[in-house]
């Protein structure tokens, strides 16, 4: 790490500095490390993050730490996939239940597309366990991070950004100068509005609390073990139509509630006292023994950017996507706008690609972006179905809708048509708890992919519920398993580690001379691969020729962040014309240059 003072004007150099620690910075500042890009990160905070607020983490996260090998130590802090997705509604944990939904890929009909898409199996790691483990590895890496140093303010020329800081211990304020500036700053991200960044929708849609508190529940929840358990009590003092959360911190002895607030009124005072009542009251027994550990206050937000980056800043992560935690998308497309940054910013510092290629960082992420704000309220709005169905937005008074719930199980027909209605409401959210298309399904336009004169695979399914792979150049690299001698290794094993890859099979072994050529000219390093029998790489199951979707003797060329940058269907007369040609476009280097 380069990182240099001038004593004479209080100014330290650097090529990217990160302003943030969060899931966008913490990751970001791993993918530069792990890139050997010169860096810091500053962040306005003593540590790493005090309340355990994303905690989802999906697969295709799981598969981007895998790739720069932490992921065993995801692994060992975790809650497994099986621990996760008996998500329950009910009018308290020791009340009566509503009703059930298998979530994160829980369901026996769903398992097996999670197994087939991944390998990586999702879990769920509370931001405080997540952010130490990644800042961790980044500053073994080369990562310098200054705690406690807060941004002030920032003004950027042809060459670079300088940017003012201030640590808050000893209020002195110096400047950083840096060729880049990722802003990864929050939901309230001040580098975002000093840039100009555009927006669409609105903040503070509605009110919210977080109590995290301690107490064993285990009597309530191990025989039907979730992340959430959903608790609708109609005439609460608070919260509108009276639904709230239990949500698992760790199981099953620590945990975040979750209650609404209206927020155009002053806000509640949330003291200890108040806090223990909410939890008592989501519990149903206030013998429980409760310790409260802390409070917030946080509103609902529906508010996307349409651009993300502005000369030699850009932003990620909450800075430009911001939303309420259903789906738990947030953090995970916080780390995967950060993946998909990084590696550009290697490439362009180092000089083997051309400033174009940043611009594909806003066209490839600012579509994920605006995506996962609306599926996120939208999963909001498909609780209406389950309130319908109970009765509970017949009336506005308390004794009506609990009266109304309990009718459910009468042995009418009216009751039997509220079943049926239950039942379909709550299938609706296989599109809030299993949405595996739209963590998985991303598939990029940009000047970074390069088409191969083929339309796009069209869905044969809902393409929010279920992943569909597919080589097409901007979707993500399918997975499969590979055998490499006794060893079993996935696709995207033998790709990422911030390289170039290009697979194909026994009789396009003439892409060999092309991959090492295409190095040669381009200053990149290109890991080839051919999968067959009798080859490092064997296709153990087939899987790889069924997924493939080119010939055996074409090529599919894969990004360091696993998207299909380009593919040949068969070998072609000059196949290393064709790869450099590609592999140019892609770097944003012009002819000349090739």
């Amino acid at each position: 790490m380069n990182e240099t003072q001038t004593e004479a004007d209080d100014l330290l150099t650097t090529d990217v500095l990160v302003i943030g620690s969060g899931p966008a910075g913490a990751s970001a500042a791993l993918f530069l490390a792990t890139y050997g890009v010169d860096h810091i990160v500053v962040t306005k905070y003593r540590w790493t993050a005090n309340t355990p607020r994303a905690h989802i983490t999906n697969q295709r996260t799981v598969e981007i730490l895998r790739d720069m090998g932490i992921e065993d130590d995801v692994r060992a802090q975790g809650v497994p996939s099986h621990m996760m997705g008996e998500t329950v509604f009910c009018t308290s944990l020791a009340g009566d239940e509503l009703g059930r939904v298998r979530s994160w890929g829980n369901h026996p009909a769903r398992k097996a597309d999670y197994t087939l898409a991944s390998p990586a199996e999702n879990c769920d790691l509370p931001q405080t366990l997540l952010e130490p483990i990644v800042i961790g590895r980044a500053a073994e890496r080369g990562s310098r991070i200054r705690f406690d140093t807060e941004y002030v303010g920032l003004e950027q020329d042809d060459a670079g950004v300088t940017v003012t800081v201030r640590d808050r211990l000893s209020g002195h304020t110096y400047r950083i100068r840096a060729k880049y500036v990722i802003g990864a700053d929050g939901g309230r991200s001040t580098v975002a509005r000093d840039i100009g960044l555009p927006f669409e929708g609105r903040m503070d849609l509605a009110g919210s609390m977080n109590i995290v508190f301690h107490a064993d529940l285990s009597r309530f929840v191990e025989k039907r073990p979730s992340v959430l358990y959903w608790v609708l009590q109609p005439g609460s003092n608070i919260g509108g139509i009276g639904m709230g959360v239990i949500r698992m911190v760790r199981p099953w002895d620590e945990w975040l509630a979750i209650w609404g607030y209206d927020i155009d009124e002053p806000p509640p005072q949330l003291d200890d006292a108040m806090a223990t009542k909410v939890v008592h009251d989501l519990i149903g027994d206030d013998t429980v023994p409760v310790t409260i550990r802390s409070t917030s206050l946080w509103g609902n937000n529906k508010m996307y950017a349409t651009r993300y980056r502005a000369g030699r800043v850009f932003c990620a992560g909450d800075a430009v996507h911001r939303h309420p935690p259903s789906n738990g998308l947030g953090s995970n497309t916080s780390i995967q706008d950060s993946y998909n940054l990084a590696w550009k910013l290697a490439l362009v510092l180092s000089g083997r690609a051309g400033e174009d290629l940043l611009d594909t960082y806003d066209a490839e992420r600012a579509p994920i972006g605006e995506q996962i704000v609306l599926r996120a309220n939208k999963s909001i709005e498909e609780f209406g179905p389950i309130f319908s169905a109970l009765g509970v937005t017949d009336t506005d008074d308390p004794d009506a809708q609990r009266a109304n719930m309990a009718a459910r199980a009468d042995n009418t027909p009216e009751a039997a048509a509220q079943r049926i209605a239950l039942r379909k409401a709550l299938e609706t959210k296989d599109y809030e708890f299993n949405a595996h298309g739209v963590e998985l399904g991303q598939r990029y336009r940009s000047a970074a992919v390069v088409g191969d004169g083929t339309g796009e695979p069209a869905y044969d399914r809902d393409p929010e519920l279920w992943y569909h792979p597919t080589t097409w150049p901007g979707a993500r690299l399918p997975h499969c398993w590979l055998g490499r001698g006794q060893d079993r290794v996935s696709t995207h094993d033998v790709t990422g580690k911030g390289r170039f890859a290009l697979l194909t099979g026994i009789s396009g072994e003439a892409w060999a001379h092309a991959a090492a050529e295409a190095s040669a000219r381009l200053g990149i390093e290109v890991d080839f691969h051919v999968i067959g029998p009798g080859r490092e790489l064997t296709d153990v199951y087939d899987d790889w020729a069924r997924l493939r979707e080119v010939e055996e003797s074409g090529c599919v060329l894969v990004r360091p962040d696993a998207h299909v940058a380009w593919r040949s269907h068969q070998l072609p007369d000059d196949p290393a014309a064709e790869l450099v040609s590609a592999l140019g476009s892609v770097l944003a280097r012009g002819a000349k240059e090739l």
